[in-house]
């Protein structure tokens, strides 16, 4: 117990210290943009190709820890961000910008859904592991941002010093998973390799596709945060200081950690119901605060906040749904579905907003980029939360949610596969009870 409580938080620690590796540049692309004198276009672009690497990592890499084990997965992932913080410090150039974000890109996906089927798994309670998982991976993604931007403003080198701090704690972490347990040994005999899939029962992939969709949506808001946010605070808003860029994408991932583990073990329906009206209000301040007469920065880290909040939960939501569908032999292969959708909808409406943002001022271009992010999520809100009619999907209708009684007739449902009988059956296993005669 000792051991797995151990391998737990090295686990945790690499997810954590992985994740805020991707976030280093985010205070550091106007440096770069102004040293190469490149628009924000680029910038969308050396951003996107990130996402890229992860979607296609996702998609080849993703689910194989399944088959090879745990260990065997993430320790090549934690070596290729090491290898792309190098080339951060020895290519700083637009081309060793791209290839840096593609090798980042190929080891987290292969992370994300590996190292939070090892917390799962690694925990007496799943839903404790899910916690710590989603608090890593936002935590993560908010404190690389955040120690990038204070090393930039107030130490000398600010292009290679927050790189090397972050070789030093990739390497310590590296250390670290090598002596955690493995809790899934390689198959024996191992699967034919096939690229990801969606691995999920088919009576819940509606469930599936809902959670993947509020997980799409959920990085597009944050891919806007954590690739363009410091463009608008240096240019729209006149503050181009390298902490508050870092501050700023800090704050929303650590909002969205801090509702994750505040929101403890609630239902993922309820963390989605929850989700959306904030991410609107969100939506909406940051729209606001560049439309101001006078732009508003409270107005503008108001609405990062609630974003963080609403962003959270709607992660949350999604994450937890997907590990309740998927059993302990296809679980790192749906994780990495979701993240696959979430990875989509972080390169694609952030390169739409860079070319925006090349024909259009900034404010119109925000504008623009809110309102079809507001209508995508107000057309995706009924499937998210509306009725589902499946009861081995759900475990029953609106109905049986009322009682205590009807909530525990519904667990049993779903542990022991229970199939509720009609009132003929009741009473023929009642005559056979009792004994009445001419029942049978």
């Amino acid at each position: 117990m000792r051991s797995r409580a151990f391998g737990f938080w090295a686990v945790a620690l690499a997810f954590t210290a992985t994740l805020a590796f991707t976030t280093v540049p985010t205070p550091l692309w106007s440096l770069f943009a102004e040293r190469d004198r490149f628009s924000s276009f680029v910038v969308t672009v050396v951003f996107a190709a990130y996402a890229v690497g992860v979607v296609v990592s996702l998609f080849l890499a993703g689910h194989v820890s399944d088959w090879f084990g745990r260990r065997r997965v993430l320790v090549p992932a934690l070596l290729l961000n090491l290898l792309a913080a190098v080339v951060f410090l020895l290519w700083p150039e637009v081309p060793g910008l791209l290839v840096a974000r593609i090798l980042s890109g190929l080891g987290i996906g292969a992370v994300t859904a590996t190292a939070t089927a090892w917390l799962v798994e690694l925990h007496a309670d799943r839903q404790r592991g899910e916690i710590v998982a989603g608090a890593a991976n936002l935590g993560g993604l908010g404190a690389g941002a955040l120690v990038s931007g204070v090393l930039a403003q107030w130490v000398g080198h600010p292009m290679t010093v927050p790189f090397l701090v972050f070789i030093g704690v990739l390497a310590i972490a590296l250390l670290l998973v090598l002596s955690a347990p493995e809790t899934r040994p390689p198959a024996h005999p191992r699967p034919a390799y096939r690229p990801q899939r969606v691995s999920v029962p088919a009576e819940s992939r509606g469930r599936f596709f809902a959670a993947a969709t509020a997980a799409a949506i959920t990085f597009a808001l944050f891919g806007l945060l954590t690739s363009l946010a410091p463009s608008f605070l240096s240019g729209t808003l006149h503050h181009g200081s390298r902490a508050l860029a870092g501050a700023t994408s800090f704050a929303v991932f650590a909002a969205a950690a801090v509702a994750q583990v505040l929101a403890g073990a609630r239902d993922p329906r309820t963390l989605l119901a929850r989700g959306v009206p904030a991410m609107l209000v969100g939506l909406g301040l940051l729209t606001v605060a560049v439309w101001l007469p006078q732009s508003s920065l409270a107005v503008f880290i108001a609405g990062v906040l609630v974003i963080g909040v609403g962003g959270g939960l709607m992660f949350k939501g999604a994450i937890g749904t997907v590990a309740a569908l998927a059993g302990p032999d296809n679980r790192a292969e749906a994780l990495a579905g979701v993240f696959l959708a979430a990875y989509l909808g972080l390169a694609g409406p952030v390169i739409g907003l860079g070319l925006l943002t090349q024909i259009l001022t900034a404010r119109l271009s925000l504008l623009v980029f809110a309102g079809l992010l507001a209508i995508g999520l107000a057309l995706a809100t009924p499937r998210l939360l509306g009725r589902r009619d499946n009861t081995h999907e759900t475990g029953g209708t609106d109905a049986d949610h009322k009682t205590p009684d009807h909530a525990a007739r519904r667990h049993r449902a779903r542990d022991h596969d229970y199939r509720p009988r009609g009132v003929g059956d009741r009473r023929r296993r009642m005559g056979i009870r009792v004994g009445i005669p001419g029942r049978r």
